[in-house]
């Protein structure tokens, strides 16, 4: 799964090719995020890097529902 527990927050960075390949990534995530009724922090950076961030704001914690998404936001890359 290889995310990262940073400042109490699950986090995950992920190198695409090029700018374009980025964008089309974060579009994918909507629907998974929108399903889930979980939507997470997205930043696109240094033009083909995205930064993934999850944090149950409701509970003030990690929870089940931010390791499921990671998991589905994961298998959109495999």
């Amino acid at each position: 799964m290889n995310w990262k527990i940073l400042e109490n927050k699950l986090s995950k960075e992920f190198i695409l090719t090029d700018f374009k390949q980025a964008v089309n990534f974060v579009n994918k995530i909507l629907p998974l995020a929108e399903e889930a009724d979980h939507h997470p922090d997205i930043l696109i950076h240094s033009y083909k890097k995205v930064k993934i961030i999850l944090f149950s704001h409701s509970e003030n914690k990690i929870t089940e529902k931010d390791y499921q998404l990671a998991k589905n936001i994961d298998q959109l890359i495999a």
